[in-house]
Formats: C-alpha cells, structure tokens, sequence
C-alpha cells in the first residue's frame, strides 16, 4: 500500500485544478482585494522563480540561492501566493481550503521529498539542522550562488506567472461581471 505522502505527490497537481474551479466559484473579490492579493502574490512568484534558478534536481543538493534561506523555497513562494489569492478571494471558506490543502497534501510532501534528499545526499542532515524548513533565515548564509536562467527556463518555471496571472484576471472578470 503506498504511504500517504506517495499518494498526496501524484494527487497534488489535480486537486489544484479542483480547488482552482471552487475559489472561482466562492471568491467574492473587490478592487481592493485584488490588489492587496497581487502585493502578496509577486514576492511569491520571485521567491519560486529565484528557487528554481539556482535547483539542480537530483543532482546535487542545492543549497545557494533562496536555499541557502528556507529548504523549500518552491514550497514557501507557493504558499505566500495562496496567501496573496486569499486575500484577494475575501472569502473565509477559501483561506480554510486552502491551508487544509496545505496541511493533508503539501506537508507530507515536503516530508517525503526531505526524505527523500536524506538518503541520497549525506550533507542534508548537516543542511537541515541549519535552514528552516518553512521559515526563513535571516543574516549572512555566505555564497549566494548564481541564478541561472536555462535552469528557470527547463524547470518551467514561467507556469506559475502565467498561471497566477490567468487566475488573477478570472478574478477580474469575475468581479466585472458580479458588480455589473
């Protein structure tokens, strides 16, 4: 029987597709929403777009650039970008879809990636008894590492720009077409 995290990693992606059509349908948004949701929601594009400028999958343990900050920085810009269309929803019943997603779904991902990285990578013990999970170390970690654009291009990264970007004016169009 395969492990809750192996199950919640190969749903992730379609539950996201659902709880995109249901924040439609439940958001109530303003003007005001949606820009206090876009403050919000571009430092958490740059966070994913700096992570995965630096990541080298598999390879080796990366561990510059926003790494050197937060061990899941793809992870923490996603969740500061539902933060920001949370807000940007004014809808409780949202801001509760989403950190129940977060919890059942994106922790024990987390967890089982990290496990993952444990057994392949001897230096993630050290690595993780030093950078937060989640959280964010602040002061000097040292050698920042370069961004590299071919890696933001091969990892795809642009998806979640143009994905918030489509979100965000279903948002619009939704509040043009209510407020009528």
């Amino acid at each position: 029987m395969a492990s809750w995290a192996a199950i919640a990693r190969r749903i992730r992606v379609p539950t996201g597709f659902v709880l995109a059509a249901l924040y439609l349908y439940l958001a109530k948004p303003s003007v005001w929403s949606m820009v206090l949701g876009s403050i919000v929601v571009v430092p958490g594009l740059i966070v994913r777009a700096s992570a995965s400028g630096h990541l080298t999958k598999n390879e080796q343990l990366t561990t510059t650039g926003p790494y050197a900050r937060t061990r899941n920085p793809l992870y923490l810009g996603s969740l500061i970008i539902a933060g920001g269309f949370a807000l940007a929803s004014r809808s409780w019943w949202v801001a509760g879809a989403i950190l129940l997603i977060f919890v059942v779904i994106y922790v024990p991902v987390i967890r089982g990636e990290e496990a993952f990285l444990r057994d392949q990578f001897p230096e993630f013990a050290e690595y993780a008894s030093r950078v937060p999970r989640l959280g964010f170390r602040f002061g000097s970690v040292g050698n920042g590492g370069s961004f590299s654009w071919d890696l933001y291009w091969k990892h795809r990264e642009y998806n979640a720009a143009v994905g918030a970007a489509a979100m965000m004016a279903m948002l619009v169009a939704k509040s043009l077409w209510v407020n009528r």
